[in-house]
């Protein structure tokens, strides 16, 4: 829901930042790679209950995410590029919920399943809708330039980085802020449904 707000205010730092790593040689697949990377040190910090220090490197592989796609601007778009930066983008969103329920599975399990189940949900409805826009050579740039369809919904990438920061701030209200953002994610799913209802019929 935030992210349009969120990239017309970050989009020009984010592009000049990529301008100089290209001129440097730096590829957009290597800060795809590094930033995931990151985000499994954050992961391994909040699994040991170091939340502060998990809150940083999320922080870190977060602009490492965005930093990939003002790189591939300023070189070259490739589809593989798209398709890397969506698979470790999904994989990062998984580990990070998992992380809380290494810390404490006795209290964080339950609502980090239910959490991890509400990611794949929607990421199952962002990633088929995608493919039938792709079809149907449906454009958008709601979101700036991505390699697929990206639908708006409640819960998108900002709220996500919101609610992680809110997780490592707050490790004790995990179960409750999981659920609510669980929540969140599965009626952006069933908004989605209703929106190819209506669209590809």
């Amino acid at each position: 829901m935030l992210d349009g707000w969120a990239r017309a205010r970050i989009d020009p730092a984010l592009n000049h930042a990529g301008r100089r790593l290209a001129q440097a040689g730096v590829t957009a697949n290597a800060v795809t790679v590094l930033a995931f990377v990151v985000g499994i040190a954050g992961f391994i910090a909040i699994a040991c209950g170091l939340y502060w220090l998990g809150l940083v490197l999320i922080l870190v592989s977060r602009l490492g995410d965005g930093l990939d796609g003002a790189v591939a601007r300023h070189t070259q778009k490739t589809d593989f590029g798209g398709y890397l930066d969506i698979v470790l983008d999904f994989a990062f969103y998984g580990l990070i919920p998992l992380g809380f329920v290494l810390a404490d599975p006795a209290g964080n399990a339950l609502a980090g399943s239910v959490l991890i189940l509400s990611f794949y949900v929607n990421g199952a409805s962002f990633l088929a809708y995608a493919v039938m826009a792709e079809k149907r050579g449906l454009t958008t740039e709601a979101h700036g330039e991505k390699s697929l369809f990206f639908t708006t919904g409640l819960a998108e990438a900002t709220e996500t980085l919101a609610f992680f920061a809110a997780f490592c701030l707050f490790p004790a209200w995990f179960p409750a802020l999981a659920l609510v953002f669980a929540a969140l994610c599965f009626y952006t799913a069933l908004s989605r449904i209703v929106i190819a209802g209506r669209t590809f019929r």
